[in-house]
């Protein structure tokens, strides 16, 4: 103990009110520091461990506000802040304010689409929207200004600037009706996402006249590119539609338009599809390049194996009906994940990550299993926190959350940061056998086959059906090796094939 020395680099303070509340560092209790003033101070400090008490070398204290004050008045620019790592630039898909609304702090202002997720920006002011520096659609940069607010004006409906005025060098559409085949979202427009909507302005079309195919009314891609090869013509679904002419007298019923097939415009709009077109990549598909391209500096191999699923079937029809009656469908997914937790304990080099820079190996202790989900927008992977410490079905309601946030396009940034490990169910949309590309900084990543009846031999020699699903293993060769993924297959092999040994193990 004699020996004992405590350097204290810097302590950060909180005030509250007219008391402050130092952090613990350690064992130490660090009490009775008092302010000799504003700004920079020094305070000598006295520490106490088991029973050992010796005074600390004085150290340098800073204030910290417990908030930012806001502008005494005048037009303030808010930036936008970083909202996650290596994020530069954003998508703005909507804007939830216009100039000259009055807002107050926490409002919403807008959502933005990065390359990871899509994330609501609030107010950090009261005061009136001077001015919005982007239009919907646009890709606004990490840093620079977002939305002007003037902090001084007071609020009341005479001093604000016409409400009916939009944002300079604004492009929106004026409002069109939209027909009741296609569903709206609560703010009156057509469901559709960042991508399908920026198709529509690059060929000026207004999406309330596309009929929508997608789940909940939702237009697809493909719907406008069918509203395209048609000359724009309206569809059966939007014509059915359209009100009588009686519905409303006083407004004349708009002329039908010329048929596609005998129009020169819509042969024209043919082939301007047909054209070679220039897009620029943005949101997920700009992670995709960026994480694809930097998984394949990294030396991959693979290891496929099939497993018979004949009593994880069983298993899974005996517990559907419970999980149903709960409000949670059950898949096979759950699972899988809660296996691969198992045998991750067994194994856990495979949750692990490689620090080429130190030469190290850095072992996570949490499982963060990743899921590939197929969303409107891409192939996005969300991972479930925490496997290790939940249940089959905690997990099938996580895993119902994450698929839903993904339709939705809601996917948060930290659903989509933190994975540790991958499973991906192709076979969910077909096929057998893949090879998966790592997940950087993952070292491991498996992809799952569809299941099939198929015939084997069983131990007499006789030829029997049996429910197969394919596995596909990919790992990073600078740190698994074979051996070691082979082992960990056939361990979580083991788990599906005799789904008692998982009741057995299960901590």
């Amino acid at each position: 103990m004699a020996s004992l020395r405590f350097a204290v680099r810097s302590v950060r303070i909180v005030e509250s009110g007219s008391r402050i509340s130092n952090k613990h560092v350690r064992s130490f209790s660090i009490f009775n520091a008092k302010l000799a003033g504003s700004g920079f101070s020094q305070y000598p400090l006295v520490s106490s461990v088991s029973g050992l008490s010796r005074p600390i070398e004085p150290f340098t204290v800073r204030r910290f506000a417990s908030a930012a004050a806001a502008p005494v008045g005048g037009v303030v620019s808010f930036n936008l802040a970083d909202i996650g790592e290596g994020i530069a630039e954003c998508e703005i898909i909507k804007w939830h304010v216009k100039q000259g609304d009055t807002i107050k702090q926490f409002d919403l202002l807008c959502e933005v689409q990065s390359d990871k997720a899509s994330v609501e920006i609030t107010s950090r002011y009261d005061g009136i929207v001077a001015r919005l520096h982007h239009n919907q659609g646009d890709m606004a940069k990490v840093g620079f200004p977002l939305v002007d607010i003037d902090t001084g004006g007071s609020g009341s409906p005479a001093s604000q600037p016409a409400a009916s005025a939009p944002p300079a060098g604004s492009s929106a559409p004026p409002s069109v009706p939209v027909p009741s085949a296609t569903m709206t979202g609560s703010d009156g427009r057509p469901l559709a996402t960042p991508a399908v909507r920026r198709l529509a302005r690059e060929h000026k079309i207004s999406l309330a006249d596309v009929a929508a195919t997608g789940r909940d009314g939702r237009i697809l891609k493909e719907d406008v590119l069918q509203f395209i090869s048609t000359g724009g013509a309206p569809t059966r679904a939007t014509a059915l539609n359209q009100p009588p002419a009686s519905a409303s007298p006083a407004v004349a019923a708009p002329a039908p338009r010329p048929a596609a097939v005998s129009s020169p415009a819509s042969a024209a709009a043919v082939r301007a599809v047909l054209e070679d077109r220039v897009v620029p990549v943005t949101g997920y598909g700009k992670a995709m390049i960026k994480s694809m391209t930097a998984a394949a500096a990294v030396p991959h191999f693979g290891y496929s194996d099939e497993i018979a699923m004949d009593r994880m079937r069983q298993l899974r029809a005996d517990c559907k009906a419970i999980a149903d009656a709960r409000g949670v469908k059950l898949t096979f997914m759950p699972f899988f994940l809660k296996a691969a937790s198992m045998a991750l304990r067994q194994y856990p080099i495979l949750n692990s990550s490689f620090d080429a820079g130190r030469l190290a190996i850095v072992y996570k202790a949490s499982h963060n299993i990743g899921v590939a989900i197929d969303s409107p927008n891409g192939l996005i992977v969300p991972n479930i926190k925490n496997c290790q410490d939940k249940s089959v079905f905690e997990i099938a309601q996580e895993l119902h959350r994450l698929q839903k946030a993904a339709q939705a396009g809601a996917m948060s940034p930290a659903d989509l940061s933190g994975g540790t490990f991958t499973l991906s169910n192709i076979g969910s949309i077909g096929g057998t056998y893949a090879s998966p590309v790592l997940v950087l900084p993952e070292v491991a990543i498996g992809a799952i086959g569809k299941i099939q009846k198929l015939p084997r031999f069983d131990s007499e020699g006789r030829v029997v059906p049996v429910h197969i699903m394919q596995i596909s293993w990919s790992a990073d060769h600078r740190v698994i090796d074979g051996a070691t993924m082979a082992n960990f297959s056939n361990l979580w092999k083991q788990y599906l094939e005799n789904p008692n040994t998982i009741i057995l193990d299960m901590k």
